[in-house]
């Protein structure tokens, strides 16, 4: 091992390395396990709608985008990698510190109801943690894969490739192991005054797991090959364009001869090397203009697939083991498959595909969301209201709303569907049993939704008027459960946890929200007798209204009535769209930055990876831009207009790619080598000499 060495080796790999890999693993799972359940957090800690919760989000990742070239030029031209990372995670671990602290709701929840009384305190600590965050996690990002490279001497390449496989391996692991569990974490139920989603615990997790990766960082500082700052190449490459195109300004005027390339009027000042690099550069960085579109589409996973999900049936996750499960699946089999066609399948053609599953994908996802769309409820709109009817008695009823003059007949022990009315024609309803009425007087400048119980008992007819309050389906897939009591006598109703209080006579209890698919004990408590029985169980995003017609110590009786449909569109629906948009992403991404460092010079690797983090940075910024600038009032016509600008960008991509020419970058080094050689021999003819006369005694 070589313990007292500066640089300990383990396996012929140093030491340093494996603090490296720790390090990144704690980190990507910090920054993915807290977006995991960032949107969630907006839209219902924050009481975000989810327009503006998609907005911030895709703000935040296009911040998360941009900040790496900021992280760059600081390691590059300043601190060093180390002090840079270092620095940096310190930013890093409080912005995630502070994101835990403003998820917790007892915090400003004076009157101890369960929400926060000054949202505002939350939304700045929320803010200022996502600012720090951003700066954090891209400001290291392009540091910690170079400073890990460094820890190799020039003899161990194949130490530093493995390396480098350990290295994005740790990534996709902690961002797979993050992705599963902090929504986990969330659903847990936490809280001093009042018990809330642990938004504190699925934040403050990824909160320790980037001090714990901070702490392990600093712990190998005594091992690491610290490489002093040498200047940063994307400032020089910047440099040189700007030079030359200010000097082919300067001489716009037609006496001055063209240069064959633009680029070329920067040969005054810089050598022909650079500017040949950053030709090939260049070159790469033009055919990138498309591909944030294809970026705009993916990061939606994290925004509006997520709240998708919300509407959908079940307690599925759609595992991000996909792309785990997809990388070596397309390179083992489908790469082959195509090779056997005799089909030239080259890294610009699999781009274009990567582009043209995700379209697809968005399609997929548009297809479910008209299905989750014929789900939904109808709510009045202003200047209306709605009402329901439920006959508890035995014998049929004719109701008549007034002043409208409408007539419906209830049959017993039955219920009508909620009927919309203007609210000028509903002020009253007239119930019969018989010769026997009874009229209700309906209010609706309080609430626009009622229900009416009615019922002929022994002495006379028995109604009872509840103004519903909802006017939307309830969210995360959560249930409104009330009671309604159809016994002769009074009884206390508990369900679960909680108490429903004291019913009379066909009086109906407020809406309590319960998690969806779960089952309860109900017990009721009556005079005479008290009678425990489990709930069916219900599904997600619904609203139930629960009769006791009968209980005793023997028989219990209760009546389910559906007042919101429950969500019925299951999630494992969303599949297809994320197998396609995963497939898109292997073909895509992972081609793409193969195909960028195939095209440029070695030395040019941190240009290309600084242009390729910045499309996913302006494909973020596209969906604030599309999504604002839209107005579509469907969501799947917005899934369907994204999807045909990456087709239509897909088209334009294709046809860039048709006029592309290959290169071999190392042609080209070879070349400039050659001609650097023989302009030294004609500068000095008698050292090249020299040099062939030693080569001829070895």
């Amino acid at each position: 091992w070589g313990v007292f060495s500066k640089n300990p080796n383990c396996f012929g790999y140093p030491l340093s390395i494996f603090f490296i890999v720790i390090n990144e693993f704690c980190e990507r799972f910090s920054y993915y396990g807290m977006r995991a359940v960032l949107v969630l957090y907006f839209k219902y800690f924050l009481r975000w709608d989810d327009n503006l919760s998609t907005a911030i989000y895709h703000t935040f990742v296009a911040l998360c985008y941009l900040t790496p070239i900021l992280g760059a030029l600081i390691a590059d031209s300043w601190l060093g990698k180390f002090k840079t990372i270092v620095s940096l995670s310190i930013v890093y671990t409080i912005g995630q510190a502070v994101m835990a602290i403003s998820s917790i709701n007892d915090m400003t929840d004076q009157n101890r109801d369960g929400n926060p009384d000054n949202i505002a305190v939350h939304i700045a600590l929320s803010v200022t943690g996502l600012i720090l965050i951003a700066l954090g996690t891209g400001g290291i990002k392009p540091c910690v894969s170079a400073f890990g490279g460094d820890q190799f001497e020039e003899h161990q390449e194949k130490q530093r490739s493995r390396f480098f496989s350990i290295f994005y391996l740790s990534i996709n692991a902690g961002s797979l192991i993050s992705t599963v569990i902090t929504p986990i974490l969330r659903a847990q139920e936490c809280g001093i005054h009042s018990r809330q989603q642990c938004y504190p615990l699925a934040f403050g997790v990824p909160a320790a797991l980037m001090a714990v990766s901070l702490i392990v960082f600093i712990a190998g500082s005594g091992m690491y090959k610290k490489v002093q700052p040498q200047g940063n190449i994307m400032v020089r490459v910047c440099k040189c364009i700007g030079f030359a195109i200010k000097n082919r300004f300067r001489h716009r005027s037609k006496e001055y001869p063209k240069r064959e390339h633009w680029l070329d009027w920067a040969s005054e000042k810089y050598d022909k090397r650079l500017i040949a690099q950053t030709k090939m550069v260049l070159k790469v960085l033009f055919l990138y203009i498309p591909l944030p579109m294809f970026w705009a589409l993916f990061d939606q996973q994290g925004s509006r697939w997520t709240l998708q999900a919300t509407t959908m049936d079940g307690d599925f996750t759609v595992n991000p083991i996909l792309i785990i499960i997809m990388v070596p699946v397309v390179d083992a089999v489908i790469y082959p498959l195509i090779q056997k066609c005799k089909i030239n399948f080259t890294p610009l053609r699999k781009i274009t595909v990567g582009m043209f599953l995700a379209g697809l994908a968005f399609i997929a996802a548009a297809l479910v969301q008209v299905q989750i769309d014929k789900t939904l409820p109808v709510f009045p709109a202003a200047g209306q209201a709605q009402i329901r009817i439920i006959n508890l008695g035995n014998s049929n009823a004719n109701v008549t709303f007034l002043p409208d003059l409408q007539n419906v007949t209830v049959l017993p022990m039955e219920s009508t569907n909620y009927r919309i009315f203007e609210t000028s024609q509903l002020k009253s309803v007239i119930i019969n049993f018989g010769s026997e009425n009874r009229s209700e007087s309906i209010d609706s400048t309080s609430s626009n939704t009622h229900t009416v119980t009615i019922k002929n008992a022994a002495t006379g007819i028995v109604s009872s008027l509840r103004s519903d309050n909802f006017t939307s389906k309830p969210e995360e897939g959560k249930n409104l459960i009330r009671f309604v009591n159809n016994l002769p006598q009074t009884v206390n109703i508990t369900m679960g946890d909680t108490d429903f209080g004291i019913l009379e006579e066909t009086s109906i209890s407020n809406y309590t929200l319960f998690s969806g698919g779960r089952t309860d004990d109900i017990v009721i408590v009556a005079d005479s007798t008290n009678c425990t029985v489990t709930s069916e169980a219900l599904g997600y995003g619904g609203a139930y209204t629960i009769i006791i017609n009968e209980c005793s110590e023997d028989v219990t009786q209760l009546r389910y009535i559906e007042d919101i449909q429950p969500n019925t569109v299951h999630m494992a629906w969303q599949i297809p769209q994320y197998f396609l948009l995963t497939c898109g992403e292997v073909v895509f991404s992972v081609t793409g930055l193969e195909f960028s460092y195939s095209q440029a010079p070695s030395n040019m690797k941190s240009v290309l990876q600084a242009g390729w983090l910045l499309t996913v940075a302006f494909g973020n910024i596209i969906v604030l831009i599309v999504a604002g600038a839209s107005k579509l009032s469907e969501q799947w016509a917005e899934y369907v207009l994204f999807a045909a600008l990456l087709f239509a960008v897909c088209i334009i991509f294709a046809v860039m790619a048709y006029f592309y020419t290959y290169i071999d970058p190392n042609e080209v080094e070879a070349q400039l080598d050659e001609e650097e050689k023989k302009k030294q021999i004609k500068q000095d003819p008698d050292l090249y000499g020299k040099e062939s006369e030693a080569d001829s005694r070895m």
